[in-house]
């Protein structure tokens, strides 16, 4: 597990990689920690999609990462690919705290995965299927 701070505008990158447990996850916290020094105001971009495993154990210093961003009236957003991940913050109830990223500009734009997808849908036909537009019949 590997854990790597960077500056990314006025905003903190903290990225992971590898497995995130018991054993790995204070590295994390640790880099989470380093990553809100100071009193002003903070913005947390913690990238995961480097995180092949991850288990609960990551939930608390995430959570507390979140609690002092908003604190500061900052936040704290989560970038991952991977599944599984999505699984253990909807296990915990937190996806909407956590709500998925693809990409460090992504999270820093505030366009969750969801909305990003959503929005690439927009302007593509909305009529149940087999019917066209504007009450016209398919054929």
């Amino acid at each position: 597990m590997a854990v790597q701070p960077d500056l990314f505008d006025e905003c903190r990158v903290v990225r992971a990689e590898g497995e995130l447990d018991l054993t790995t996850v204070p590295a994390l916290a640790r880099g989470l920690e380093e990553a809100r020094q100071g009193t002003s105001r903070r913005f947390l971009i913690v990238d995961m999609r480097g995180v092949t495993f991850m288990d609960g154990s990551v939930l608390a210093p995430l959570c507390s990462a979140w609690e002092d961003c908003r604190r500061r009236l900052g936040w704290t957003r989560v970038v991952y690919t991977r599944p599984g991940l999505g699984l253990v913050f909807g296990a915990a109830s937190l996806r909407g705290r956590f709500p998925r990223y693809a990409s460090a500009q992504d999270a820093w734009r505030g366009v969750p995965a969801d909305r990003a997808v959503a929005a690439a849908w927009h302007g593509r036909e909305r009529h149940a299927p087999g019917t066209a537009p504007y009450g016209d019949r398919a054929s």
